[in-house]
Order: C-alpha cells, then sequence, then structure tokens
C-alpha cells in the first residue's frame, strides 16, 4: 500500500499519458529510428524515407530528438507523449515538475575551483571562518565537504571538493549538483595548466564563472595580465565588453570577499533558483564513508523537499534512517531544506559520491528499493559500456545532439588543425563541442573529463600508458587513436550520419621498456629490453613512445631472447629487439607493439 501511494505521489508531479494509446507515440530519451518505427507500427525503410524527406540523414540505429519524433507522427496522425516513469526504483530519473505557486527561493551551491597553490583552501578558510566573525556561535571542528554561510542574510552554500576529478566523477554518475563555479587565479602566476582544466571541467557542467583574481597584495601582482589570459578562453570581462565577472582579491587577508559574496548573490538572483520544500526530500551524496564511533555515514545536498530527522531513505543501492544530521560545527539539525548540505548517520552501508538519494514513507519500502536498485545495476553493469563509436553516438542527449570529443596531439600545431577541421563538419542537428584540445600524452584528468562528460578522446600521435588505458576500460570510456588528421574528420562525420564502415585498428599486445643499448658496427642499435606488459611478436606493428608521444613507428627487425632468434615474448621476461631503419632510440624510451584487425563498426 505504501508503494501505490509513493507511485501516485510522484506521478502526479509527472505529465499524464493519453488514454488513447492506439494513436500516442510514447516518446523516451535515446529513441532510435528503429524504436520510433515500431511505435508507429511501420517499416523503418518507409520512416526513413520520411526523415530523408524532411532533410534528415539517419539510419535505424541512429537517435532522434523529440522534435523530429513529432514531425514524423503528425505525418500519420500520431500524438507525442512523454515517457512517464512510475517505477519507484528509477527515482533517480524522474523529472519532478511542481507547481509554480509551490516553488520557494533556494540558497546557491557553489564550488570554488583553481590551480593546487592560487589560494583555493585560503579562500574557502576565510568565507568558512566568515561565519563566526558574523557572530555565529561554534567554531570550525570537523570538515563534512560542505558548509553554509550567511552573508547579509543571504544563504550560500559551498561545496569543498577534493580536485577536479572529484568535481568530474561527481557529474559522471548524473550529480550536477554546483550552480556557481568561482575560478581562483593567482594575480602573480596567472593561468597554469590546473586553471585550464578547472575552466574545463566548469564548461563541460554547463555552470556560470565567477574569476577571483586572488594574491593582489603582492607587489608582483597583476590582474590585467590575467584577465589578458583568461580571455583567450572566452572568459571575457565586463569591463571590457564581455560577460564574466572578476573580482579583486586577497584571501589571506579577507580583502575583497565580501564584494565575491555580493557577486554570487547577483548571479544566483539572476539565474533565479528555486525549489519546493514542502515534499519528501531528494538530492545527491557529497560525501561518504564508515566511521569507526558512527558507522556508514554521508553528506547529504538537499536539492527538493526536506530532510528530517526519522526519514527512512535510499542513497545509491543503500537505504536506513536518519538517525542524526549535523554541519561542519557538530551543530545538529531536526530538518534540512533544499541547497542544506549536512551530514547523516543511520545508513546500512556505505553509498557512493554522486548518489541521488530520496526519501520514502516507510523503513520497509527504502529496504525494497535498495535491494532491487542493487540487482538492476549488477545485472546491467555488462551492458553500459560502450563497444564502438556508434553505441557512443547513440548516447548522445537526444534533446542536445551535441556530442563532447577532447583532443590530446603531439604538438600545439596538429592539435589546432585537428581542432578547426572537425569544427568545419556539418550534419544536420548534431553539434560538435571540443571541451579539451591540448599538448601531450592522454592522462587519467582527461578520463575524468570525459568520463563526467560524456565525451570521446582522440589521440593524435600520442598513446595512453596501460594505467591509463585501464583506467578508461574501467570507466567505459572510449580512446580513438590516430596519425592521420583526414582518418579523424572521416570518421567523426561518418559517425554522426550513421554511416561509418568497418575499420581496421590496431589491438595493442604489449609495452616494453628500453633499459640498455648496444651500438654494433654494420648493424645498427640493438635494445636491451623488458617486457612490461602483455606480450610482443616478431611480425608486431610497433611505437616508439617517449614521454606518451610517438616518435616513431615501424616494425621489428629482429626479436631475440639470449642469442635466439624467437617469435614470441611474454610480460616479465627480457629481450633484445632491433627496429626496422630506425637507430635513434634512448635508454627509457618504452615501446607499444599491436598487431591490426578489422573491427566492425
Amino acid at each position: 500500500m505504501a508503494k501505490k501511494k509513493h507511485e501516485k505521489r510522484v506521478s502526479d508531479a509527472l505529465p499524464k499519458t493519453s488514454e488513447n494509446k492506439e494513436k500516442v507515440v510514447i516518446y523516451k530519451p535515446n529513441m532510435t529510428v528503429l524504436m520510433l518505427a515500431e511505435a508507429l507500427g511501420k517499416p523503418v525503410n518507409q520512416v526513413i524515407m520520411k526523415l530523408i524527406q524532411n532533410g534528415i540523414m539517419a539510419s535505424q540505429s541512429n537517435t532522434v530528438d523529440r522534435d523530429t519524433v513529432e514531425l514524423i507522427a503528425l505525418d500519420y496522425g500520431y500524438e507525442v507523449k512523454d515517457e512517464v516513469i512510475t517505477d519507484i526504483t528509477r527515482f533517480d530519473e524522474f523529472k519532478i515538475v511542481d507547481d509554480e505557486s509551490d516553488l520557494e527561493k533556494r540558497p546557491p551551491v557553489v564550488t570554488i575551483m583553481g590551480h593546487v597553490d592560487h589560494g583555493k583552501t585560503t579562500l574557502l578558510d576565510t568565507i568558512r571562518n566568515s561565519r563566526v566573525a558574523l557572530g555565529e556561535a561554534g567554531g570550525i571542528t570537523q570538515h563534512i565537504g560542505a558548509y553554509q554561510i550567511n552573508h547579509n542574510g543571504y544563504d550560500i552554500t559551498f561545496i569543498d571538493t577534493p580536485g577536479h576529478a572529484a568535481f568530474s566523477q561527481m557529474r559522471a554518475r548524473g550529480a550536477s549538483i554546483t550552480d556557481i563555479v568561482v575560478l581562483v587565479v593567482a594575480a602573480d602566476d596567472g593561468v597554469m595548466p590546473q586553471t585550464e582544466e578547472a575552466i574545463e571541467h566548469a564548461k563541460a557542467a554547463k555552470c556560470p564563472i565567477i574569476v577571483a583574481v586572488n594574491k593582489i597584495d603582492k607587489p608582483q601582482a597583476n590582474p590585467d595580465r590575467v584577465m589578458e589570459e583568461l580571455s583567450r578562453y572566452n572568459l571575457i570581462p565586463e569591463a571590457w565588453g564581455g560577460d564574466t565577472i572578476y573580482v579583486n582579491i586577497s584571501a589571506l587577508k579577507g580583502t575583497g570577499v565580501k564584494e565575491l559574496l555580493e557577486n554570487i548573490e547577483l548571479v544566483a538572483d539572476i539565474a533565479e533558483l528555486k525549489a519546493n520544500p514542502n515534499r519528501l526530500a531528494m538530492g545527491t551524496v557529497i560525501e561518504a564513508g564508515l566511521d569507526k564511533n558512527k558507522g556508514p555515514y554521508a553528506t547529504l545536498l538537499v536539492q527538493n523537499g526536506t530532510l528530517k530527522v526519522g526519514d527512512c531513505l535510499v542513497c545509491g543501492e543503500t537505504f536506513g534512517k536518519v538517525r542524526t544530521m549535523e554541519d561542519d560545527r557538530h551543530v545538529r539539525y531536526q530538518a534540512a531544506k533544499p541547497s542544506q548540505a549536512l551530514m547523516i548517520t543511520g545508513l546500512d552501508g556505505v553509498c557512493q559520491a554522486g548518489d541521488k538519494f530520496m526519501v520514502f514513507s516507510s523503513e520497509q519500502e527504502a529496504k525494497a528499493v535498495a535491494e532491487e536498485r542493487h540487482i538492476r545495476n549488477k545485472s546491467q553493469e555488462a551492458d553500459n559500456k560502450p563497444k564502438n563509436i556508434n553505441d557512443l553516438f547513440n548516447a548522445i542527449d537526444s534533446k542536445n545532439k551535441e556530442l563532447n570529443i577532447i583532443i590530446k596531439a603531439d604538438a600545439q600545431g596538429s592539435a589546432e588543425a585537428l581542432k578547426n577541421s572537425l569544427l568545419k563538419i556539418e550534419v544536420p542537428d548534431v553539434s560538435l563541442n571540443i571541451i579539451r584540445c591540448n599538448v601531450g600524452t592522454i592522462t587519467d584528468d582527461d578520463i575524468n573529463l570525459a568520463d563526467g562528460s560524456k565525451a570521446l578522446i582522440i589521440g593524435f600521435n600520442v598513446r595512453p600508458m596501460p594505467n591509463v588505458k585501464n583506467t578508461a576500460n574501467a570507466k567505459h570510456v572510449q580512446i580513438r587513436l590516430y596519425s592521420i588528421i583526414y582518418d579523424v574528420t572521416n570518421d567523426i562525420e561518418a559517425a554522426l550520419k550513421g554511416l561509418l564502415d568497418p575499420v581496421y585498428e590496431d589491438v595493442v599486445s604489449g609495452y616494453l621498456e628500453i633499459r640498455e643499448l648496444f651500438k654494433i658496427s654494420k648493424v645498427g642499435t640493438i635494445a636491451g629490453c623488458y617486457v612490461t606488459d602483455g606480450y610482443v611478436t616478431n611480425t608486431a606493428t610497433i611505437r616508439l613512445l617517449r614521454e606518451g608521444i610517438v616518435v616513431y613507428e615501424g616494425k621489428l627487425a629482429t626479436l631475440r631472447r639470449f642469442k635466439d632468434d624467437v617469435k614470441e615474448v611474454k610480460a616479465g621476461y627480457e629481450c633484445g629487439i632491433r627496429i626496422e631503419g630506425y637507430n635513434d632510440i634512448k635508454v627509457g624510451d618504452v615501446i607499444e607493439a599491436s598487431t591490426t584487425k578489422e573491427v566492425k563498426q
């Protein structure tokens, strides 16, 4: 009975489906042309022809947005309705629609990002300590990953993430929790690599950015240089005719912090952030762990409704009853409203950062939902991995039709040329978004950004190291490697049009580390190697990597164990190799061995 009541309560906030099911097409996210044809009861070829007549090139596996579904359905006399999710185990997919009259203004949720030594931590501490100066009781005794301040009667919630990787990983799990990003840049240092990363993460999350130019009290400070450098990233200051707010501050002395908080309030007011506090709470897990005294705990950010002590809830695959709620100063609360973040106890296990949570009417119901979600997630784990590039394109948001791409290249000229070539590709209803384009090998941070943005990584004359490749596989991030620009543009354009032909790709078999060099007259340079991963064969294609950059690609002339020629050497063994027609090798270089096979996309 409790389950039915809960389903009714959720469905009341969602659109109702039409009773005339014979002439209604139910639109679902990521709906393909084949699914549309089945819903219409028409041959898929006939629907494809309808699409072509309307100027839309698509195959049966391509996704179609809602406007396109309505266009085709109308031709057949059908009405289009959105799918209504009533399965309470899928609460993280619910799109709650509240009456405008029930919505109230909520505080903004702010994340501070920037280079490691530019004053981010100092600024966070200065803002956090400002509560004591404003007359609030208590001191800072605990870190729970989030805290709320009151500035001139205006509440602001700050999320203290441990780094860009965590920010990206939370978004990868569907946790869109940040309303505003404050980018901290030191006035005496300027834009640094982690500054670029912060900009990329913030833009990928589509968050407004406020730039805090820190350390203006230093003699060598040059705020104008910071504005000039950031303008290259399209963060144009308002003073120069742009729309990015810049605030000069000294986090150490507190100078400009008040002005920064006022600008956060201004951006939040423009965004008109609202939520309904008079409903069962929903939100996101910011941090979670296990305390030897308290047991499992989690820091929850309430995004809708009000969370109360005694509420039964599900966090990801765990359930429990809220036993205690407290902030970072150990102050206990009985209720938490939207945009408030508190640490709770009472869960039956440790959930994960980024998990969604929802309150249910009883502990039995919460337990049943958590168990069902656990079973379903385990069964779907193997199906979530994109198996080829078409799967990635089919996973694109059918409403936005935007493919995110990360470019890593061996040289700046190559990176810019590739970026410009990709941006020239024009396919109706689909856009390309280059969220990162720089030089160097593919790193774990690239994988985290791609994971959070559902992006495709393109490596041009660079190769990921084995540990990075393992991370990509674990997160189901797709990496495509190229050495010719035209191959990149042709593949992406063909895939966007649903016409990707079978291609040949390299399958990496192993890695060798060069540890000694022997120069022999009339023969060349022999490299003493150790196979660190996989295996190498005497017919393998090899790439010579120097700090992750491909410096040569070719074949092996010889593969030996001691004095004997061999066909294969496995991981854990030493060998001697000579590269056909190439001798410029160094100790510390890495050799990637691969074979070629045909892969159907």
